[in-house]
């Protein structure tokens, strides 16, 4: 596997960082019964109604794949039409965040946020937010973040409540430093994607009800290609793509039209060096196998729910409407999916909130303090956003989602990429079972065996 130093701190940093990437009970489940964080708030919530939605549609990545070996026609065009070749320094400049509203005094790395066109006729731009390392930012690779969804905000959640550098304080107003920010090992792009999520934009209303994987991540390829115009001293940079949950749709498929464009033009547009990706949403009928082992073996649910399930699914395709109405909806009690172990947030009939119960250090309602504060005008002037109103997920028309990644991930591999898959073992959501059966399918040689991960001779989750 190609790495460097950097690389190889940024990897520790992430698996030690599991727990907050998706402990974070900032993204909640609205469980039946159960007063928690509205749905419309939670990766968990956003991911629930998609796979929902689309029963009826089956489809596998094979067929994208021969999109791989050609390059989008709209994609090039956009790419030759935007800012290639032209000076974007004033961009650049005023894109730069001197300070966000409540900042901690002593913030040593610049940060910048703003628009990039990825649509000129239709008017569709993605927001992002970068920040760069405090040290040495010359010489650390540049990451881009991801969050899941299909639908969700990688400002609101992956950078302001999972590894952004900043926290906003239970006062709405204020910031503290995040001790687990990545952007002390790498400089992190924070990509709002596809347009309608947070404030990412079109001005042609119909591009929200055409989105899908596909052109998610044609736009993002054009966003990279245009951003790096923008920032030219990252074009040689080592590259890496990381998120988490539908991310693992996102990833695979933003590498791979990377890869494609590459060789399509016989050299190294976008220097892109690995993937990462933590608790993803790989497989379909995988992960639903996997989540329900693991909210059993959890004692989530009882031995005669499990039977039921098992005896009515194959967890595939080719599944009967009685598997399909035995999992449409099952109550396994008032946790947080994405930490079982953690406290929720209650929400109060008179609007107020609080935490189920008390863990040091760990604050189950964070998810409403940064709602609020990116909901500040003053907040949306300072990083150059639109002003309108923030949300952290979108209900999106979806055209196309592979069914499976494994088919993208053999790709990807086979023109050796490096791809690190991640699982914290708190997950009910993308849980690491349900990652194993993806790894199992990828009928790869095991070169190391298994062995029990440990930190500061600790064992670790």
């Amino acid at each position: 596997m190609r790495t460097d130093a950097y690389l190889t701190h940024l990897i520790f940093l992430l698996l030690v960082s599991v727990a907050v990437l998706h402990a974070h009970a900032s993204q909640k489940a609205q469980l039946e019964n159960v007063a928690v964080l509205h749905a419309h708030a939670s990766q968990q919530a956003q991911l629930e109604k998609f796979i929902l939605s689309r029963r009826a549609r089956t489809s596998s990545s094979e067929a994208s794949l021969h999109g791989w070996s050609g390059v989008s026609v709209r994609s090039s065009l956009q790419v030759r039409a935007g800012y290639l070749g032209s000076d974007q320094s004033a961009l650049k400049a005023a894109d730069k965040i001197p300070a966000l509203p409540g900042q901690p005094k002593g913030v040593d790395f610049d940060q910048y946020g703003g628009y990039v066109t990825v649509d000129e006729k239709n008017g569709r731009a993605l927001f992002y937010y970068f920040v760069e390392a405090p040290q040495d930012a010359s010489s650390k690779p540049l990451l881009l973040w991801l969050n899941g969804g299909p639908g969700c905000s990688s400002l609101g959640f992956g950078g302001m409540l999972e590894l952004g550098p900043f926290r906003v304080n239970n006062d709405n107003k204020t910031l503290s430093r995040n001790r687990h920010a990545w952007n002390e090992v790498a400089n992190v792009i924070f990509l709002e994607s596809p347009a309608g999520v947070g404030f990412s934009y079109s001005n042609t209303s119909s591009d929200y009800d055409e989105s899908g994987d596909s052109k998610t991540a044609e736009d993002a390829y054009i966003f990279l290609v245009n951003w790096l115009e923008r920032f030219p001293e990252y074009k040689t940079r080592a590259f890496y793509i990381s998120g988490e949950s539908y991310a693992g749709h996102y990833v695979p498929q933003l590498a791979a039209t990377i890869l494609s464009h590459n060789m399509h033009h016989n050299r190294t547009i976008i220097n892109l060096q690995g993937i990462l990706v933590g608790n993803p949403y790989l497989d379909r009928y995988k992960n639903q196998k996997g989540r329900f082992e693991y909210l059993h073996s959890h004692g989530l649910f009882s031995d005669e729910v499990l039977a039921n399930v098992t005896s009515h699914c194959n967890f595939n395709s080719s599944d009967a409407e009685a598997c399909l109405r035995t999992t449409d909806w099952f109550y396994y009690g008032p946790v947080d999916p994405y930490n079982i172990y953690a406290p929720i947030c209650i929400d109060e009939p008179d609007g107020s909130y609080h935490s189920s119960s008390y863990l040091p250090g760990y604050n189950a309602c964070d998810y409403y303090p940064t709602v609020t504060y990116l909901n500040n005008p003053l907040v949306q002037e300072a990083f150059h956003a639109r002003k309108t109103e923030w949300g952290g997920c979108t209900d999106l028309g979806w055209k196309d989602a592979p069914d499976s990644m494994v088919p993208t991930l053999k790709w990807l591999i086979k023109h050796g990429l490096p791809i690190w898959l991640f699982s914290g073992d708190f997950d009910a959501i993308c849980p690491l079972t349900a990652t194993r059966y993806t790894i199992q399918d990828l009928n790869l040689s095991v070169t190391k065996p298994w062995r029990p991960w440990t930190a500061n001779m600790e064992l670790e989750n």
